[in-house]
């Protein structure tokens, strides 16, 4: 059974209802040496195309580490009307005004995330490959499900690895927004957009980009409107 998903009241920095086209969705690498330096970056690969969210997520980094990269980050993804989404912690999110937080499935469950963001917020979870675990967080109201990881990638151990049929099985099943995961670039993103993904979360296919981040990002958006 399909659920249709919330209308979003909080600001113009959330991911839409109902994407008109698959879009770009940002993931910070695992750690930044250089705040400043990736700001930096960060600006420069906002300004070069659409990009529906950030998420930070600095996986072995300490609180006031993650409190700096948001407050850093968080003004520069607006600037651009791009979401920020924390990884992992929703009461971090919810004290750095973030616009929405992604859980995963070792992470707080999705209800005691919602509790904690209240309703304007969004929160996003992990579903690996599964579909149960997607169907089960759609009906109990995230806002969108990610799926993966689809390739390797250099960001974390893949433990579960998610074929492309499983995005199109989705749009046929469901009306909650769906990503896409794990080594995506432009060289292997097409399948997925095909697919039926509405997003690509995409890390070091953007950030180690042989042109550089604004390039990835040129490249991806025009991948995705000849799509």
């Amino acid at each position: 059974m399909a659920k249709s998903k919330k209308k979003k009241t909080k600001s113009s920095n959330a991911l839409p209802d109902v994407p008109h086209s698959c879009r770009l969705y940002l993931i910070t690498p695992p750690k930044i040496d250089d705040l400043d330096q990736f700001a930096d970056l960060l600006d420069q690969a906002l300004a070069a195309g659409d990009v529906a969210a950030l998420q930070i997520r600095l996986k072995d980094s300490d609180e006031t580490t993650i409190r700096q990269a948001v407050e850093k980050l968080r003004p520069i993804a607006h600037k651009y009307d791009v979401a920020v989404v924390l990884n992992d912690n929703p009461e971090l999110a919810l004290a750095l005004e973030c616009d929405g937080v992604h859980v995963g499935q070792d992470d707080m469950p999705y209800l005691q995330a919602r509790e904690i963001m209240g309703p304007d917020a969004f929160v996003g979870v992990t579903c690996h490959a599964s579909r149960h675990l997607a169907m089960e967080a759609a009906e109990n109201g995230a806002d969108y499900v990610a799926f993966g990881a689809f390739f390797p990638t250099e960001t974390k151990e893949v433990q579960h690895h998610a074929e492309p049929d499983i995005l199109d099985w989705w749009q046929q099943m469901m009306t909650t927004p769906c990503v896409a995961i794990g080594g995506i670039t432009t060289d292997n993103c097409v399948p997925l957009i095909d697919a039926g993904a509405d997003f690509l979360a995409v890390s070091s296919g953007v950030w180690s980009h042989p042109e550089g981040p604004a390039a990835a990002v040129r490249q991806f958006n025009s991948l995705l409107e000849d799509a």
